[in-house]
């Protein structure tokens, strides 16, 4: 799974990355990224590529309410085509995610080890998102997203048995058209080959989620081994 996730990257490397349009932004650093905060997401428009800020914990159009945010953070590869709370944003609601890295935790329940998961080469990743709009009782619209899941490569095994899809460069087009077919778009969600990803292990100074800072990515001895 992925639980929580950095974007701290600056405009200028986000848009080179992932081509997107519009005049430069000041965005937050943000360290330590959790479940039902807003974070950025890229969507195609017909201008191009935009990036906007969304409330991560999807909500699907038909909801109640907003109170399943928290548990609609991934969607699983393998059921995302099926299940209802995601099959309509698969089909035609696909984004991207920028991230430079995300966390995972190893080892006894109460004293488990975080690590931090980023590209082998230190630059930006982009999951495999999906987008939903929910409106409210009084019409306001939420805008929400989700990020989905695969199993882990091999590398990131002993961690944990899911990771992110992190989609190659080179795909970022066909998951973003809206003519991809939904068999098309399921062949996109594969696990990064175990070159492209590394970790070291972090201080649990990361668990909180109100601590959001550079000490969440420092590196840190490994208690719990390599």
């Amino acid at each position: 799974m992925c639980g929580r996730f950095s974007q701290f990257h600056s405009w200028a490397e986000i848009h080179a990355f992932l081509n997107i349009f519009g005049a430069a932004r000041n965005l937050p650093q943000r360290y330590n990224i959790a479940p039902t905060q807003d974070a950025a997401v890229v969507r195609q428009t017909a201008e191009g590529r935009a990036l906007d800020f969304l409330r991560w914990g999807l909500v699907p159009s038909w909801a109640k309410d907003s109170s399943m945010a928290a548990r609609m953070i991934n969607a699983r590869a393998e059921t995302v085509a099926q299940k209802p709370s995601f099959r309509s944003a698969f089909g035609k609601r696909r984004c991207l995610v920028p991230a430079d890295g995300f966390y995972e935790w190893r080892g006894a329940k109460g004293a488990k080890q975080p690590y931090r998961i980023l590209s082998a080469d230190g630059g930006l990743f982009a999951f495999a998102g999906l987008w939903e709009r929910w409106h409210k009782a009084g019409g306001e619209a939420l805008e929400s997203f989700t990020i989905i899941t695969t199993e882990a490569n091999r590398k990131l095994a002993p961690l944990h048995g899911r990771m992110p899809v992190i989609l190659d460069p080179g795909d970022f087009e066909r998951w973003l058209s809206p003519d991809l077919a939904a068999n098309d778009a399921l062949d996109l969600l594969r696990p990064a080959p175990d070159s492209a990803v590394d970790f070291h292990a972090v201080s649990k100074h990361v668990n909180n989620a109100r601590n959001d800072d550079p000490a969440c990515i420092e590196p840190v001895p490994d208690d719990e081994g390599a």
